[in-house]
Order: C-alpha cells, then sequence, then structure tokens
C-alpha cells in the first residue's frame, strides 16, 4: 500500500510537470468516454432497462398478420379476442386488450378541455402488475356486457333495464389536474357536478405509462381508462381496434405460445373466408422487443460508433504516451539501476494512465451529462422510453468501468516499451534519438488502427449524409409549404349528417375568408400525422374469390382537399361539393392502385369493390387519379391508396384541418384559434402546427442518427489525424541527423518534403484499406437506417476515401514542412 501511494504522488507530480500534454490527453479520453456514457444512457433506457411492469420477460404482445394481403400488425376485433382468449388458456396466465384515443371533455366552467383514453379490459393493471394509488381496480363485473335490453332494437314488450355505468381510473397526473388531488370524486360521475357521465372508481399510482411500439400510435400516458364492456359480436367481427397484450405462465415459452396462437389463427382461417382468404395469422413478440424493434438498428449502429471513438482516443493517447516514455528513457534507466523492477516500472506507468483516465472520465461525465440534455432534445418521437434516460448508477459505473478499460487499452503498451530500458547505452548517453527511436512500428500500428476506426465512421456518416440528401429530395404527393395544420374536437355533439355537412361548409368559408388564407380542407387521417389503417379492394373476380381482394390505405377528405395541398391529379377531375354526400358512390384513387387495377388503360370512370363502413364490399365509381401521397413516412411509398368524400361517411370523420396560407403559416394560428372560437366556443383547437412540422418530425430518426454518426466521425477524423501529425513530428526528430545528411549529399526541401508526406500517406493508404474491408461488413447493419443508397454504396466509399487522404496530407504536411526547413549543420551538429 505504501507503495502504491509512492507510485500515486510520483505520477501526480510528473503529470503537473506537463501541462499541456496532461491535458491534451484528458480533454482526448474525456471525448471518448462522455460519448460512450451519453450514448449508454440512451441504450439502456431503451434497450436493456426491464420494462417497468411485474415479471416483463413473460409479457408479449399479440398483433395479426393478413398476409395475402401484405398487412402487418393489424389489430384484433371483439370476437378475435375472445376467440384468442378461449383457445390460448394453456400457455397464458392471462390477455388483456386496449385501444386508447383522445376526445374531449367539458371543464367545470364547461370549456371543453382534450383528454387521452384508453380502453381496457378488466384485468390490464392486475395484468402489467400496475397499483391503485387510490379507491379501487376494475373488477370483472366492470367489463360486463351491456344488457340486451337495454340496447337500441331490443326484444319488443320487454322491461327495458338501465344501461349498466361506464367505469373509469383516472391518472395520477389527470386526477391532481383535474380535481386538485381531491378524494371527494371517488365513486361519483366525472360529469354535471358529480351526477353525469362516467362513474370514477380509482386512481392509479403516479408514472404509470402505457409502452407499445410507437408505429400501433396508441397513447402512453392516458388521462382516463375506460373498463372496456366487450361482447362477442360477430355482425361486427371485422371491426377491428384492440391490441392485445398476454402474460405467460410461469414456465410456459413463447414457442408454446406461438403454436397456441397458430392453432386459433389456423380455426378462423377454417370458419371464416374472409379471414381465410387473407390468410389471417397471430403473430407473438416479447413485448419489450417489439417497442424497441424500430430504434434498435440505430442505437445499436450509435453504440458500434461511441465504442470506436473511444478506441481511436485511446490509440492517440497511447501514441502520445509511448512518445513520452521515449523522453523519459533516462529517468526509467536510473530507476532500473537503482534497483526498480520491471514489474515496479510497468505499475508506475499504468498509475499514470490510471490517473489520466479518471480525470479523462470525471471530465467526460460532465460532458455527457450534457450531452444527454442536448440528445432529449433532439431524439424522434419514436425513440420509446425518453423520459427515463438519465445517467443513472449504472451509467455512472459503465463510466468507471469504460476508464479503467481505457487506462488499460492505452497505458499497457507503452508501460510495456518504457519498462525495458537500455540501461547501460541510455546512461552512457549514446545516440539522442535512441530512445524516440524504440516502439517506431507500434506506433504506426497504432495510427494505422485510428484510420481504419475512424475511416469505418466517415462511411457511416457519408452513408447517413446520403440518406438524408435522399429524403429531402423525395416528392411526398404534396406541397408542406405554408399550410398550417391542427384537430378539431368538440363537434361529436352534431348528431344528423346534415348538420355535420352545414357545420363543414359554416367553418370552411369562415376561414377562407380571413385574409392570407388561399384555401381550406380537412381530412381524416391526415399527411404524416398517423392513424392510417388498409381497407379491402378488388376487382369483380373478388365476389366469388375473397382471395383476390388487397389492402390499400383509405382517407375521408373534404372538397378541395387535393387543391389545398396541391396534390397533382394526373386524370379525371377531383371531388366538388355535389360529390359531398353518402349517395354519391365514388371515390379517388392513387396512381399506385390505377395501375395495379387498370394496368396500361384510364381508370376513370371504371369500378373497383371496397369495404368501407358497411358490412360487404360495394361497387363505388373512381371519378380520378392523383399522384401517391407518403402517408405515413417519407423513407417508405406506403401502400396505394383510396379517397372517399366525408360525406360518403356520413361527414363523421374529417377532423384534420389544413389551412393553406400566402405566408408563414405560424403568424396565423391566433387568427384562426379566434375564429374557431367565434365561431363555436365549445370547439377545441389542438396540435396546430405547420404541416412542414410533420414532414421534419417524419425526417427526425435520420436526422437524429445523422447528427450524431456524423459528430463522432468528425472527432474521430480529427483525433487520426492528430494522431497522425504525432507520429510524424516524432519521425522527423528521430531521422533528424538522417535528413541532415540527406540534404549535405544534395537532398532538395522538396524530397524532404515528399519523404515525410509519404511516409504519413502510406501509413494512411494502409488503414484506409483496412477500415474499407471493415465497412463493408459493418455498413450492412445501417440497411434499415438507409434511404435511397445502398450499405456498400461506391460513391460515398471513394468520396470517403479520397477526404481522408486530403485530411491526412494536411497532417504530414506540417511535420514534413519543418524537416523540409532543417539546417543540415544544425542537424548534424544537434547529433
Amino acid at each position: 500500500m505504501q507503495t502504491l501511494w509512492q507510485d500515486l504522488r510520483h505520477g501526480v507530480r510528473m503529470l503537473v510537470k506537463k501541462p499541456g500534454f496532461t491535458l491534451t490527453i484528458v480533454l482526448t479520453l474525456s471525448l471518448g468516454i462522455g460519448a460512450n456514457t451519453a450514448i449508454f444512457s440512451v441504450a439502456n433506457a431503451v434497450l436493456l432497462r426491464p420494462l417497468p411492469y411485474a415479471n416483463p420477460d413473460r409479457l408479449v404482445l399479440a398483433t395479426v398478420d393478413l398476409r395475402k394481403r401484405d398487412v402487418k400488425d393489424w389489430a384484433f376485433s371483439d370476437t378475435d379476442y375472445f376467440d384468442f382468449r378461449n383457445g390460448a388458456k394453456t400457455t397464458f396466465e392471462g390477455l388483456a386488450t386496449v385501444f386508447t384515443g383522445r376526445m374531449t371533455m367539458p371543464k367545470e366552467d364547461g370549456a371543453p378541455e382534450q383528454v387521452r383514453f384508453a380502453n381496457v379490459t378488466p384485468n390490464i393493471f392486475r395484468l402489467l402488475g400496475a397499483k391503485i394509488a387510490f379507491g379501487r381496480d376494475f373488477t370483472e363485473a366492470d367489463g360486463e356486457p351491456q344488457p340486451p335490453q337495454s340496447q337500441a332494437g331490443g326484444a319488443p314488450g320487454a322491461q327495458a333495464q338501465a344501461p349498466l355505468p361506464t367505469i373509469v381510473i383516472l391518472s395520477y397526473q389527470y386526477w391532481q389536474r383535474r380535481y386538485g388531488g381531491s378524494a371527494a370524486i371517488l365513486g361519483r360521475r366525472m360529469l354535471s357536478g358529480g351526477s353525469g357521465g362516467p362513474l370514477v372508481v380509482g386512481v392509479l399510482a403516479p408514472g404509470f405509462d402505457l409502452l407499445l411500439p410507437p408505429k400501433l400510435s396508441e397513447e402512453r400516458a392516458p388521462d382516463i381508462w375506460f373498463a372496456a364492456r366487450l361482447t362477442y359480436d360477430t355482425a361486427n367481427r371485422y371491426r377491428v381496434s384492440h391490441q392485445i397484450i398476454g402474460r405467460l405462465k410461469e414456465g410456459a415459452t413463447l414457442e408454446q405460445a406461438q403454436s397456441e396462437a397458430d392453432v386459433v389463427a389456423a380455426e378462423k382461417r377454417k370458419t371464416d373466408t374472409i379471414l381465410g382468404t387473407a390468410d389471417f395469422h397471430i403473430r407473438l413478440e416479447p413485448m419489450h422487443k417489439y417497442l424497441v424493434a424500430e430504434v434498435h438498428p440505430a442505437i445499436l449502429a450509435l453504440t458500434v460508433a461511441v465504442v470506436f471513438l473511444l478506441l481511436i482516443a485511446c490509440a492517440n493517447v497511447a501514441n502520445l504516451l509511448l512518445v513520452r516514455a521515449s523522453s523519459r528513457q533516462r529517468e526509467l534507466a536510473v530507476r532500473a539501476a537503482l534497483g526498480g523492477s520491471r514489474r515496479r516500472l510497468i505499475r508506475q506507468m499504468l498509475v499514470e494512465a490510471l490517473l489520466l483516465a479518471g480525470a479523462g472520465a470525471l471530465l467526460g461525465l460532465g460532458l455527457a451529462w450534457y450531452g444527454v440534455r442536448q440528445l432529449l432534445a433532439i431524439a424522434p418521437a419514436n425513440l420509446p422510453r425518453l423520459g427515463s434516460i438519465t445517467i443513472d448508477t449504472v451509467a455512472l459505473a459503465y463510466t468507471a468501468s469504460a476508464g479503467v478499460a481505457a487506462a488499460m487499452i492505452f497505458g499497457i503498451a507503452p508501460a510495456l516499451q518504457a519498462s525495458r530500458p537500455d540501461v547501460i547505452n541510455i546512461l552512457r548517453g549514446i545516440g539522442r534519438s535512441g530512445g524516440l527511436g524504440g516502439g517506431r512500428r507500434l506506433r504506426n500500428i497504432v495510427v494505422v488502427t485510428e484510420v481504419a476506426l475512424s475511416f469505418v465512421l466517415l462511411i457511416g456518416s457519408g452513408l447517413m449524409i446520403r440518406s438524408f440528401i435522399a429524403l429531402q429530395r423525395i416528392d411526398p404527393g404534396y406541397d408542406p409549404h405554408n399550410v398550417l395544420t391542427f384537430q378539431l374536437f368538440g363537434a361529436g355533439g352534431l348528431r344528423e349528417s346534415q348538420e355535420r355537412a352545414a357545420f363543414m361548409r359554416d367553418l370552411r368559408g369562415r376561414l377562407g375568408a380571413l385574409p392570407g388564407v388561399e384555401s381550406v380542407t380537412a381530412s381524416y387521417p391526415f399527411p404524416l400525422a398517423g392513424q392510417f389503417n388498409p381497407l379491402r379492394w378488388g376487382m369483380g373476380e373478388a365476389l366469388s374469390d375473397p382471395s383476390k381482394f388487397q389492402a390499400a390505405d383509405w382517407q375521408v377528405v373534404l372538397p378541395g382537399y387535393f387543391e389545398a395541398l396541391r396534390t397533382p391529379l394526373l386524370a379525371g377531375r377531383a371531388f366538388t361539393e355535389a360529390d359531398d354526400t353518402p349517395e354519391r358512390k365514388i371515390v379517388i384513387i392513387d396512381q399506385f392502385l390505377a395501375a395495379k387495377a387498370f394496368p396500361n388503360e384510364s381508370a376513370v370512370g371504371k369500378r373497383i369493390l371496397v369495404r368501407f363502413g358497411a358490412p360487404e364490399p360495394e361497387w363505388v365509381e373512381v371519378i380520378g387519379v392523383v399522384r401517391h401521397q407518403r402517408q405515413t413516412t417519407l423513407a417508405e411509398p406506403g401502400r396505394e391508396q383510396v379517397y372517399f368524400t366525408n360525406g360518403f361517411n356520413r361527414n363523421r370523420l374529417a377532423t384534420y384541418w389544413g389551412v393553406r396560407t400566402k405566408g408563414d403559416p405560424s403568424q396565423y394560428a391566433a387568427v384562426i384559434r379566434d375564429e374557431v372560437a367565434r365561431f363555436r366556443p365549445n370547439l377545441l383547437v389542438a396540435e396546430m402546427q405547420p404541416m412542414e412540422a410533420l414532414v421534419k418530425r417524419a425526417q427526425a430518426g435520420t436526422r437524429f442518427s445523422l447528427m450524431l454518426i456524423a459528430v463522432f466521425a468528425v472527432i474521430a477524423a480529427l483525433l487520426a489525424s492528430v494522431g497522425l501529425y504525432g507520429v510524424l513530428s516524432n519521425v522527423v526528430r528521430q531521422r533528424t541527423a538522417e535528413i541532415g545528411v540527406r540534404m549535405t549529399l544534395g537532398a532538395t526541401p522538396r524530397s524532404i518534403f515528399k519523404l515525410v508526406v509519404g511516409h504519413g500517406l502510406r501509413l494512411s493508404a494502409i488503414g484506409v484499406a483496412a477500415g474499407m474491408v471493415a465497412a463493408f461488413g459493418l455498413t450492412r447493419a445501417m440497411t434499415s437506417m438507409l434511404v435511397g443508397v445502398k450499405a456498400i454504396d461506391p460513391v460515398t466509399f471513394t468520396a470517403m476515401a479520397v477526404l481522408f487522404m486530403i485530411i491526412a496530407a494536411v497532417a504530414s504536411g506540417l511535420p514534413a514542412r519543418r524537416a523540409a526547413r532543417l539546417d543540415p549543420n544544425i542537424a548534424l551538429r544537434e547529433e
């Protein structure tokens, strides 16, 4: 212990003597360790940390695939849920359903408030292990179906029974916000002073979130949880909305559960013609794996990138320590001559390495804290569990481990090199540069490694840059500029279709009359806002062979929708006001569906079969063909599309509004809110934002990965170039006498310059070649992150190779220039 304390004190003194050297190493290590800690915090929260539920490893999500229609991640109907629950009792401890959305609830003063809701089976909280803070949990009785006599169409003469109350549990946050944390609401109704509306029976414990894959578009933090009163409703067996969460029994495996689900799906395909022809399957996924499936490749790529960055930092520091060890040969030789063992010398060097790594880790922790805050600011919306990303004890342990590992990586080689001094020759003072010459091959290997690792990062950033450029150039099928979007809630009280139609016309007219407004439209869903679902479409042959039905995304729109979004009309005509009625069985289709349904002929005037809002498919006439719109993502084209008028669906769905303006749409937000409030005070305007914000959100995942990988690549390239500069500077020092002799014998400064630069370019070329081989294998893992470019892209590989050789030439040129300016007489005299 005493000798270790001596080594620590000696190490501190040696590092303090060289403050510039020490600061350079600490800063270099802090960049590598800080980046690793920040990205590890993200990976830990998203990928590694178990879900905050009871026994989360036994939780699975069930989803529907209609394989013959190329539909994945489809929802369940009531009947699907009951059939699955009844047929999966061997492997499942329980199954629960969930469906979420948004609605308006009146506040105490009658003003509308948007709330997030979830309709769930009563066992949802017991299945997930959620705690009830106040009141009680749902019971099975809360989910009993309504008595038939209380429903419309009850048996004649039967005595009507009062409908069962709707039972709800409030989230803790909503309970605090709406009711001020008062327990008086328990056992009372939510509306009309406690005499109407849903019956509140409990309050959830704080912090409970519903963690489902972002692509399912479910609400993460519902305010109100409704106990769903499901029935085995065969009349609506194709009306789907439920996501199913299951808990496996103790000892049951996912494979056993999947086999049981396959039996249920096979029986449904056998007894239901439509499901059979669609090739209905139930797919089970581990809940955590399914949750992070979209972001897993990006986080993995970023993790590899920061590991490479740390290795490059360690290599750079190792080079610096090798040079410093060479300059300390006399000191180490004296210690060896006085009896210092090789083990003691190695320990001294490793102690100094640990001191440097410790200081780098502490500074890196500060950089990581700042980095995590910036990551949260730019993180894409599909990154789950954002709120749990923090530097916790696990991240601190990781930082400490990274520091120790870094010390071992960059400290062991210089320690071994320095522990073998040529004591006799060094003490005799033979050769000024003899010590500097030691480890030359090792330093060259370290530089080549740095170059290879940094080149792989440059390739990754180049591919992401190409993807982002491709994403910017994609034609989405509409013009998102100067369009203000918002959702409108509170018109549910209009019961008749004609009332709703008049409401839509009047509001369109009022907003369209505002100064600076060019056009107004509404639709459901809205491009890049989510909620898109497929419907069945087909030709006449599908009536006799339902397997001929295919899937297309549907959208209901107001007349003027395509004009407002500037979606080009390719054939036929757009919708008019006269078309906006339930009686007009007409549709507009996109160019993809037109090409598939009517190849090599005009689709206008033709008919297709669709099932939309009706029990069976019906014929509709195609009146126009428009350019395909990218509805759910800019990275993929998506499915074919069918457009209906809002009147076709009795004016019930168009809740997303778009207003095209002459200037910056954000400047019109207050005016439009005021006009809506004057029109109907009970209307609620929500999620108002320019359409360009939706486009940016769709690009967020690519932008997030691009920014981080590009930053890491730039830092890596700088570190590699600094390492190359350091090695060549040392080479110039080592070969001072040789350079002096060459000049004396007639070598020109230009030839000396080329000699040194050539050495640097050779090392860089070897590193680039090695990096290119590694990149060929590693970039394949980025395939799912790329848009419009292949993982092995010759343009990117060539451009990055040329870029790095330019960087290498600059880094080599500085010491080469100094070598070319040497005075041969002075060089020979110094040697």
